[in-house]
């Protein structure tokens, strides 16, 4: 998996938006912050444009993203927040001139829509990270590991132990991301192959029986046999029915990958929660889940 270069202090990052509307007030923590990162920021042209919930219609959140991947001089492109639209793009994206010169792609949650195409397809790493929409609510942990992995510096992180962790240690490619967005993905050219790999999953406001209903299609297709590992990051604010499905998001996973043996941890700090750590998708890391805690190492 080829990694973009590490960014450096001066470079160019661009913020455009392949989903939901936003505005400069929602952007401006993000663009003071990146500053003083010692980074230009440059915005997406159509970034503040509105097309009902949307960022724009689809011309123009594609011509953004696709202006921000051919232009050279930005070095790194950050999706300004998720809801839903970059699938809406996927199949017109022009990827020619970023498979010769790769840059970061941040974000998550829609954003997965992107890590899984990329990394599947081409075999560029990219981050799974926070985005501008969080910045002014993220804790300062979750910002100094994005900035670590811009600027090229080792990421290590340790979790508290789960009750629910199956212990072991194992060694593979990161890969995943949202659930509902990889469920979305099974049986399209931008479904991630997850075999001898670590899968990542981390999913907000789903109903409890569409968290089964996801995981089961998962391990039918094929995504949970053969893992290395499996990393359990924020199952965030589920709902459930009137009459109650009967077990949470975590028991539900815990349950469906009962029947293999790689190691399990839960409760990582990453997804849709305040304490969201950059994860490098498509790079190689260490998964050690013991009694004392989970340690993941790039």
């Amino acid at each position: 998996m080829e990694k973009p270069q590490a960014l450096k202090t001066g470079d160019k990052v661009g913020i455009i938006s392949t989903a939901r509307k936003i505005s400069l007030e929602e952007v401006q923590p993000a663009i003071n912050l990146l500053t003083d990162w010692g980074l230009e920021v440059v915005l997406g042209e159509n970034l503040f444009a509105e097309d009902h919930q949307f960022a724009g219609t689809k011309v123009q959140r594609l011509a953004d993203l696709q202006q921000a991947l051919n232009n050279d001089e930005i070095k790194a492109v950050f999706c300004a927040r998720g809801g839903y639209g970059t699938v809406q793009l996927i199949d017109q994206i022009d990827f020619s001139h970023f498979k010769k010169q790769p840059k970061w792609i941040v974000g998550y949650s829609d954003v997965t829509v992107l890590h899984n195409h990329i990394n599947q397809n081409f075999e560029i790493a990219t981050l799974h990270a926070t985005m501008p929409i969080n910045f002014s609510t993220n804790t300062s942990e979750t910002l100094q590991s994005l900035k670590d992995a811009l600027f090229g510096k080792t990421l290590n992180y340790q979790c508290a132990s789960h009750p629910y962790n199956r212990l072991g240690e194992s060694k593979g490619e990161l890969v995943g991301g949202n659930l509902s967005i990889l469920y979305s993905l099974t049986g399209t050219v931008s479904q991630i192959n997850t075999e001898g790999k670590i899968l990542f999953l981390e999913d907000l406001d789903e109903y409890l029986y569409h968290i089964d209903r996801m995981m089961q299609n998962l391990n039918r297709v094929g995504m949970l046999h053969g893992l290395k590992g499996l990393l359990i990051g924020g199952m965030t604010d589920m709902n459930d029915n009137a009459v109650p499905y009967g077990h949470s998001a975590i028991d539900i996973i815990k349950n469906i990958v009962a029947e293999y043996d790689y190691p399990v941890a839960f409760g990582f700090p990453a997804g849709h929660l305040a304490d969201n750590r950059t994860l490098i998708m498509g790079d190689e890391v260490v998964l050690k889940v013991e009694e004392g805690g989970t340690t993941l190492t790039f």
